[in-house]
């Protein structure tokens, strides 16, 4: 039977701490979104019109929430589960009466909840700057909460995996955002060369960018089917290695 009051209690805790750091976990975000309309929808729009039939500014908008979405999914639940490690207190969830998979379901939930949270606040920022249409609503939302559950779920590995504050951000910084940044989130990669459109291909953020860029516009650059088929995978992937890292205490009792 599912420890509920523990899952729970997990959870707001976790929660809370969003409050605490409201300027950096939502005002920073947000704020950063709106520059990038400024500088690339003003700028770089006034000289592409459309994309696909889209204006440019419109066309970015999924990319910049899956940009803010992956970074923060995967922050939030590093350091969610690395702070315990840090000040000792793992022991106490190890030796508590909760299962580690109620325990995830907690990080994972809480972090997921945030940055779903924050999806909507920068759908919201965006609306106020180019006209959004969603022709596939269900979709969107469907794509939303998959892909913060899937990232938020490789942060949770990462901050496991992290001995010091500096590895929390490593991956983060130097590998996910450059992979956003290459993965469509500006641009159709049917408008890179041929030999580049085939290297994007290897790119997992380019099946998450174009999914969810699908049930805004109705067009994108890999088949819906394809895109939430890598997107599972990747997430099937997440829970088993929490999976074995529970079941063999890796960095965790040691």
């Amino acid at each position: 039977m599912m420890n509920f009051r523990a899952i729970y209690a997990i959870y707001r805790f976790e929660m809370a701490r969003t409050g605490r750091t409201l300027l950096q976990s939502i005002v920073s975000p947000v704020i950063s979104t709106a520059l990038y309309f400024v500088v690339f929808g003003a700028a770089i729009g006034s000289r592409i019109p459309e994309v696909d039939g889209v204006s440019y500014g419109a066309f970015i908008v999924p990319g910049l929430v899956m940009l803010s979405l992956l970074t923060h999914s995967i922050s939030n639940a590093a350091f969610g589960i690395y702070f315990p490690k840090f000040v000792g207190t793992i022991y106490e969830l190890l030796s508590a009466p909760i299962s580690f998979a109620e325990a995830t379901l907690a990080y994972v939930g809480a972090a997921a909840t945030k940055s779903i949270v924050l999806g909507a606040i920068i759908l919201a920022t965006a609306a106020l700057f180019v006209p959004l249409r969603i022709e596939h609503p269900f979709w969107m939302a469907g794509f939303l909460v998959l892909t913060a559950v899937t990232f938020s779920l490789f942060g949770f590995v990462i901050g496991i995996w992290a001995d010091g504050f500096e590895k929390l951000q490593f991956v983060p910084m130097l590998v996910v955002t450059p992979l956003t940044f290459l993965g469509g989130t500006f641009y159709s990669i049917g408008m890179l060369p041929p030999f580049w459109q085939w290297v994007s291909l290897f790119n997992p953020v380019v099946y998450l960018v174009s999914g969810f860029r699908w049930s805004f516009h109705g067009t994108a650059d890999i088949a819906i089917g394809v895109s939430l088929g890598v997107t599972l995978t990747i997430l099937a992937v997440c829970v088993a290695i929490v999976w074995w890292i529970f079941r063999t205490g890796w960095r965790l009792k040691n």
